[in-house]
């Protein structure tokens, strides 16, 4: 019993810095939202600042740009949501199918490496890449007899540009959850397909989809709570003043408020509301991940 206790003890002690940072990192500067009731001064600091209840969120809903950046946020994640689905299922099907083990392992370390890289590096590898002058892309397209396309200062084709560049960074990692899955299907029931007479398209539709289907329904069901993550990195590096109309997001929106302009309190109601929405979002899609998927954390 005595060497039972000591064992947890030492466990315990284990997960004690984990907890100390989280503490120190996480729950301690949630006392910093007192700022977004308040019109914060500095010099005053957050004690001595006059209270202001709820007019710095007044103040932000009656902002010129806030439900536009609102609206770009949703759009930009929703899309990115929905390639994060579509594409490394294509792909994770496709290097399925794939019998030469060499090429399959070279093809997934290849796409599983941008996963690795910053944005601030790639951001400036898609300057030179969709320069419309001096791009290689806008070079390929007037090759095929198609005008430049200004990809990162025209508001029609920037959304999607951060969608697609995005997903060529991301859909490496995410293709391995779905490898995992298909990995765990019975092999007998391709074996017995086969026997049927089943070829590879129909083995894949018939019983690769529907295997890895609880995995796909997770997946989308816990991205709901990420709908108000466009992506600050990728966008802070990659948008400029002409393309605020249709890229600019919730995370740019407080920078440029706080950071910038020196409007805390504004920038920390900004954020609290954000905030407050994502937990709202995130209890949904964990609620709704075991309703459909029985998937618990706890």
């Amino acid at each position: 019993m005595n060497n039972r206790w000591v064992s947890k003890v030492s466990l315990h002690l284990m997960v004690l810095p984990g907890i100390i940072t989280v503490l120190i990192f996480s729950y301690i500067p949630l006392f910093g939202l007192v700022m977004a009731f308040e019109k914060y001064v500095p010099s005053k600091g957050i004690l001595g600042s006059n209270w202001v209840g709820l007019d710095n969120f007044r103040y932000v809903i009656h902002l010129p740009d806030f439900f536009q950046v609102t609206l770009n946020t949703i759009i930009i994640a929703v899309m990115k949501i929905i390639a994060g689905l579509l594409v490394p299922i294509v792909i994770s099907l496709l290097l399925n199918e794939m019998r030469i083990t060499f090429v399959k392992r070279s093809i997934q370390t290849l796409v599983y490496l941008p996963h690795f890289l910053s944005w601030v590096l790639l951001g400036g590898i898609l300057v030179d890449v969709l320069s419309p002058s001096a791009g290689i892309v806008n070079q390929l397209l007037q090759a095929i007899g198609i005008d430049p396309i200004f990809f990162l200062g025209d508001n029609k084709w920037f959304p999607f540009t951060l969608v697609l560049s995005n997903e060529w960074k991301e859909f490496g990692f995410s293709t391995i959850v779905y490898l995992a899955a298909i990995a765990g299907i019975n092999p007998s029931l391709y074996e017995s397909a086969v026997i049927d007479g089943a070829n590879r398209w129909k083995c894949a539709l018939h019983i690769t989809l529907p295997g890895i289907a609880p995995i796909i329904v997770l997946m989308a069901t816990l991205s709901i709570g990420s709908i108000l993550n466009a992506g600050f990195e990728q966008v802070f590096n990659l948008y400029s003043p002409v393309v605020y109309q249709s890229g600019d997001i919730i995370d740019t929106f407080v920078y440029r408020i706080g950071l910038i302009d020196a409007q805390y309190s504004v920038a920390t109601a900004v954020g609290m509301m954000k905030s407050v929405v994502s937990l709202v979002l995130i209890s949904v899609s964990y609620y709704l991940a075991y309703r459909i998927a029985n998937y618990r954390i706890f």
